[in-house]
């Protein structure tokens, strides 16, 4: 397996000479000299009442290995499942390092070969390679994280997967606004100085949609809160993510939070002396001092919920997304060292709205939208009130080549992320939010 802990040790003595900071992104059980408390959110135990056969195997495809965060917090959900199940090392297949390209079909049909039963892949640019080994095997089942198809692909033993992963950084984006307010209050600047800054990997939607509701969470605490983002092109570049926080730094923000998989945003943020809101795991061994939150998704009740499935040659969800209830949304342990008095229970609050219904991430009262540039924006079509209040809301749900708006999901007062699909559809530029790079 993965986290063979020579391997990991040496991973991350490599990590740290590249970027400057060393430690597990997703270690939880730090000292407590340095802050840590529990997560703000119950962890949803993860329980099972079959037994998986000898025979079975589950094979998954990732787009690099434990370096980047995003993927190590894939791994640990699989080292999860195997420990859960019960899987010997042979039931359980991992390909590290695959690309985007033709390469994942190559993985793909090796695993079949290999006598897997499931196959998962777990980046966007990995689907149309997934869809054409599900052509081809049609007695495996083909699973996909974050993309966009299966439901138009109308193929039996292709899905996708996903989980609402923005109220998770809506809460993080909480715990950010509150940070804020305690440095307003110290006299570290003014009300009308709280900037945060965001280093985002593409301008996809599933990009948009986390960075607007991190600074939803953000303006629901901080109302005077703006917000720059830098991306960088490209999910998992440490220089390119440690330049764009220090260029955001240099914007005067006040604090950095990313979508984007490496420790390179974290470590210009605890050399600068500057609050960190990460994705995907902890960073407290490496940033004690900036370290505060981090949202994940946890894949561990999606992969549990396949191999039932299969096991009992069940149908299940094309698109599948789990939430807050199921434990697919998690956050990390809270810094309390870091964060300002009262998070933890202003996190618990909200999160308790947000599970109930009482609270919409999206509700459409909560922000404005002046600025929409359809040939920039392309597949989406909204429509505003005088005071610029989104009314409507034609997403690209069924994703044709020409990104056509088709679909309707403003209703009852907000946005249904995720709904219709299990993939964001998010694709506004809301006012406080200046793209700048």
């Amino acid at each position: 397996m993965k986290k063979i802990l020579a391997l990991v040790l040496t991973v991350l003595l490599v990590l740290g000479a590249l970027v400057g900071c060393s430690g597990d992104p997703n270690k939880t059980d730090a000292p407590t000299e340095l802050g840590m408390s529990k997560s703000p959110i119950d962890e949803v135990e993860l329980t099972v009442d079959y037994e998986v056969p000898k025979d079975f195997k589950i094979g998954f495809i990732c787009l690099h290995d434990e370096n980047s965060t995003y993927d190590l917090n894939f791994l640990n959900a699989v080292d999860t499942i195997q420990k859960t199940l019960k899987l010997s090392n042979d039931q359980v297949i991992i390909k590290t390092n695959v690309p985007e390209g033709d390469e994942c079909y190559v993985a793909a049909k090796d695993l079949v070969d290999s006598g897997c039963n499931i196959v998962f892949a777990n980046s966007f640019g990995h689907e149309d390679f997934m869809i054409k080994a599900a052509k081809e095997f049609p007695d495996v089942q083909f699973c996909h994280a974050t993309g966009t198809k299966a439901h138009t692909e109308k193929l039996d033993n292709f899905h996708n997967a996903f989980a609402s992963i923005y109220e998770g950084r809506y809460l993080a984006g909480v715990a950010a606004g509150m940070k804020l307010n305690e440095m307003i209050e110290n006299g570290e600047f003014k009300a009308e100085e709280a900037k945060i800054g965001y280093v985002g990997a593409f301008t996809y939607a599933e990009v948009m949609s986390g960075y607007t509701s991190f600074y939803l969470g953000a303006k629901s605490v901080c109302p005077t809160v703006t917000m720059d983002v830098q991306f960088t092109g490209s999910w998992y570049d440490a220089p390119k993510e440690k330049n764009a926080a220090e260029a955001l730094i240099a914007r005067d923000c006040k604090l950095i939070s990313q979508h984007a998989d490496s420790m390179g945003a974290p470590t210009a943020c605890e050399a600068a002396g500057v609050p960190n809101v990460s994705y995907n795991g902890s960073t407290i061994d490496s940033c004690p001092n900036t370290y505060l939150i981090s949202s994940r998704i946890d894949w561990a009740p999606y992969m549990t919920y396949i191999v039932r499935a299969v096991k009992a040659g069940a149908i299940f969800d094309t698109g599948w997304c789990g939430t807050l209830d199921t434990g697919s949304v998690a956050l990390t342990e809270l810094n309390e060292a870091v964060a300002a008095p009262g998070t933890m229970e202003k996190i618990q609050e909200v999160s308790q709205k947000l599970i109930s219904g009482e609270l919409h991430v999206y509700d459409t009262s909560t922000f404005t939208v002046t600025y929409f540039d359809e040939a920039t924006f392309t597949n989406t079509s909204a429509t505003t009130d005088a005071d610029g209040h989104v009314t409507g809301y034609m997403a690209n749900c069924v994703f044709d080549e020409n990104y056509t708006p088709d679909t309707e999901v403003v209703s009852d007062g907000y946005l249904h992320e995720s709904e219709v699909r299990s993939a964001p559809y998010f694709f506004l530029l809301i006012d406080g939010i200046t793209l700048v790079g």
